[in-house]
């Protein structure tokens, strides 16, 4: 089990903006968003090697939320957990790494 979670801040970028729009849509929908992607790390962070490698040159691998869809990029380093980007199923993959 890793023991560390380190979230990006571009990823802490991405949470609050989608957390915001929810938040717009119905009250409460922002922290039932926010809610989920954590629960999508916690999964990653007991079971990291469940999610496949998506680029093995940095070991990049994605867990899915269930409620929303969203991906969240994360790698391991040792015991630590770097969450890279959380991004809506409607953006490409590779959007998160021209930032």
């Amino acid at each position: 089990m890793i023991r560390q979670v380190i979230f990006r801040p571009l990823a802490v970028d991405d949470i609050a903006n989608a957390a915001t729009w929810y938040e717009a849509q119905a009250p409460g929908l922002g922290l039932a968003l926010t809610d989920e992607i954590i629960r999508a790390v916690r999964r990653a962070q007991e079971e990291p090697d469940l999610f496949r490698v998506l680029r093995r040159r940095d070991g990049m691998r994605r867990v899915l939320t269930n409620r929303f869809p969203y991906r969240v990029f994360f790698t391991v380093s040792g015991d630590t957990l770097h969450v890279h980007a959380v991004l809506h199923g409607a953006q490409h993959d590779r959007h998160w790494r021209r930032r």
